[in-house]
């Protein structure tokens, strides 16, 4: 279905937007770049794609062109006339929530499958990642998230031990998914450009190793590096089992958060888990 939209400048204009600070809000206008955004997690004929935080409706329309049904949450309530229009172009394929994307639950308000396609707000994006990464259910009921973020969180999401932005997303991010980080958006793409580079991460959930408490691996790479210039011992001494653990496995305890693989992560909280 081919639908004739006037240009998203002229909407926002139309309905006098701005991006708003408070809402870590950038708008996206490039339409060339928004239908690759939206072709990075595969078809989405007739899948039902959530968006966190559309805004005027930029990728909301790149999703729409792509064939998804769209379920967009939004608490800007000066965004709402804008993907009204959107949801009469598109008639049974846009469903538009108010309210706090934080406070709902994603699963219940789908009810089936769902792929996560979102230019998340900056002041939200990582709470809503964790969350949607340590749900104790598994495999989660979305089948991917394809989130845009600030450059350097996404390349904390992706990265290696050993290396400096390896940390406590990387850990949640690679223990039972695959992720990947897919394109680079120059921040000129944005109105208003923001002080950074962006970037969008694709990431797939995986088998999940058996006997592994997500509550508990999240507890142990959150004592681990939050304080990650002192050695194990003393970053895991508060959490009960811990050391006796690195015993167990073998982990020296002189060593550093960033110096042990995800694995070394995962085998520590299996020991730790009920």
């Amino acid at each position: 279905m081919t639908v004739s939209l006037p240009p998203l400048r002229e909407v926002i204009a139309r309905h006098g937007l701005s991006a708003s600070k408070a809402l870590g809000q950038n708008f996206l206008f490039d339409e060339q770049l928004l239908d690759r955004i939206a072709a990075i997690p595969g078809d989405l004929s007739g899948r039902a794609v959530l968006e966190i935080g559309p805004g005027p409706g930029g990728l909301t329309r790149a999703l729409l062109r792509a064939g998804a049904c769209v379920t967009a949450i939004e608490m800007d309530r000066r965004c709402l006339p804008a993907l009204a229009e959107l949801e009469e172009a598109f008639p049974g394929k846009l469903r538009v929530i108010e309210g706090d994307a934080l406070a709902m639950d994603h699963d219940a308000l789908m009810g089936e499958p769902y792929a996560v396609v979102a230019n998340l707000p900056y002041n939200v994006g990582t709470a809503l990642f964790v969350r949607w990464l340590s749900g104790e259910t598994w495999p989660p009921r979305w089948t991917s998230l394809t989130l845009m973020f600030q450059l350097e969180v996404a390349q904390r999401i992706v990265a290696q031990p050993g290396t400096d932005p390896f940390g406590r997303l990387a850990v949640l991010a690679q223990w039972r998914t695959a992720a990947k980080l897919a394109m680079k958006v120059h921040r000129s793409a944005f109105t208003p450009p923001p002080k950074v580079m962006s970037a969008v991460v694709h990431v797939e959930p995986t088998a999940m190793p058996a006997g592994v408490s997500a509550r508990m691996l999240e507890r142990a790479s959150e004592a681990a590096f939050g304080q990650r210039r002192k050695m194990l011992r003393q970053s895991l001494k508060g959490l009960p089992g811990a050391l006796d653990a690195l015993d167990r496995l073998g982990i020296d305890s002189a060593r550093r958060a960033e110096t042990l693989s995800v694995a070394e992560f995962v085998a520590i909280a299996e020991q730790l888990s009920p």
